[in-house]
């Protein structure tokens, strides 16, 4: 039956990861995949997460599957978290949420609700985004268009580009935003630009998707959230895509929230229905454990003020890689990379050329990915710094 099957290519990013394992160089680092990494170059579990999997273990009675939908008690909190207590979408319980298999489930939900219910809908990426944002919603059947997103420089964002190319959209069509931390640029619009974007969506009667994977790596919780919010005018219409593997540090237990508003609460629960559709023919209801784990450390004021500590801890280290690898290439080459300090989350452009990071991976064991020579701050650590920015003054 599968002898004509020819092999798979690897993934872009996570196939770099398994050759990075098999790398025999003792200096080897990897910058492709998105983990965060502590000073020591390891992937840490929070204090809070601890705790809260203690409280669990202690209290858990039994191992029943949760609705289709997941936790209400989580969905709940997530709403608060990406809107803000007391919103008006909340108040007026236009919104519902579904608990998935991380933000990439989210994703693939969404794009199966938007086959069922608005089928001739597209979906507009920005060029560059996550290789794995068209294939999820061309696996869900959905046709994908681009618009520009970066400029001509290859630090900050064409706006200009953007809205001329979201002006053609058709009413109904999807446009899939990052909230903040733009992967793989890490360039972000400015307050009034989230202001001009809202305002051409919601004219032309298009869907926001907002990917929201990493909330409070940027400025801070409720600041990484004020573009999202710009979108949220009365009565507009929009999805949320939200992941807990960054900001809580459980990439392995796949937590995420599908988040969607409609416009009133009688049409957010016919919504509800058809996305649970969606969800019962895919996976049929989410796992519990590390949705738990969120729901406990939300729901608790002291342990909340610890993880929101923690975030900012991981934060602030993102954020002091970013300025030790300008200074750092300052001091080895004439290029200016100070639009790195610039930049927001765990990702950056380079502007490598692929033969600049085919050459990094062969001769130095530096692993990042191709395409623009996407960089994971979050995996340089003051003890690898000096070996990345010499090998990387060589290559360029």
């Amino acid at each position: 039956m599968f002898e004509s099957l020819e092999m798979a290519p690897p993934d872009a990013i996570l196939g770099l990861t398994e050759a990075f394992n098999k790398d025999t160089n003792p200096r080897k680092i990897n910058l492709s995949v998105g983990v965060f990494q502590d000073s020591d170059g390891k992937t840490p579990i929070l204090k809070t997460v601890k705790e809260a999997e203690r409280r669990l273990l202690e209290s858990e009675k039994a191992k029943g599957y949760l609705p289709i939908s997941g936790s209400p008690e989580l969905g709940t909190l997530t709403q608060q978290l990406v809107f803000g207590a007391g919103h008006e979408i909340i108040g007026s319980r236009r919104c519902v949420s579904l608990q998935t298999p991380g933000g990439t489930g989210a994703l693939r939900v969404a794009g199966d609700l938007l086959k069922t219910t608005l089928p001739k809908s597209r979906v507009w990426v920005s060029k560059p985004t996550w290789p794995n944002h068209p294939k999820i919603f061309e696996a869900a059947g959905r046709q994908i268009e681009t618009y520009p997103y970066i400029d001509a420089a290859g630090t900050g964002l064409d706006l200009d580009g953007m809205l001329a190319a979201l002006s053609k959209c058709s009413p109904g069509d999807a446009v899939l935003l990052h909230a903040g931390c733009h992967n793989p640029t890490g360039i972000d619009p400015t307050p009034d630009q989230w202001r001009k974007i809202g305002d051409l969506l919601y004219e032309k009667k298009l869907l926001p998707l907002v990917d929201f994977a990493y909330q409070g790596f940027a400025e801070g919780l409720d600041e990484d959230a004020r573009g999202l919010r710009e979108l949220c005018r009365p009565g507009a219409e929009l999805m949320v895509c939200s992941s807990f593997s960054k900001n809580f540090g459980l990439y392995c237990e796949r937590v995420g929230i599908l988040s969607i508003v409609a416009g009133s609460a009688d049409l957010a629960q016919v919504v509800m229905s058809q996305a649970k559709v969606c969800v019962r023919v895919n996976y049929s209801n989410p796992p519990k454990h590390g949705g738990a784990i969120v729901s406990t450390i939300l729901a608790d004021a002291e342990l909340r003020k610890q993880w929101e500590a923690e975030v900012t801890e991981m934060r602030d280290r993102i954020n002091s890689m970013r300025k030790l690898f300008v200074e750092s290439m300052k001091q080895r080459c004439d290029r200016d990379f100070s639009f790195i300090a610039r930049q927001r989350g765990m990702f950056s452009f380079t502007g490598l050329s692929a033969v600049q990071v085919d050459e990094l991976r062969t001769k130095f064991g530096v692993y990042v990915v191709a395409g623009g020579g996407r960089i994971n701050v979050a995996g340089m650590t003051p003890g690898n710094m000096p070996v990345l920015c010499d090998a990387l003054a060589a290559v360029l």
